[in-house]
């Protein structure tokens, strides 16, 4: 069951990352927000990541 939830997730990642490299070739209005939400996506992870090395760091 794992294994079909982690498939899930990498199938949705690399979709949005070839949503992202279409819509910067001027994809559908579809393709530009997969993109829009998936630049978003991970940017919060990013913060999320940084914030967290942050408090780590103060320790």
């Amino acid at each position: 069951m794992l294994v079909l939830v982690l498939s899930g997730v990498l199938v949705l990642a690399i979709g949005g990352c070839v949503c992202v490299v279409w819509a910067a070739r001027g994809g559908p209005r579809w393709v530009r927000a997969v993109a829009a939400g998936t630049r978003m996506a991970g940017e919060l992870v990013s913060r999320s990541g940084r914030t967290n090395r942050r408090t780590n760091s103060d320790e």
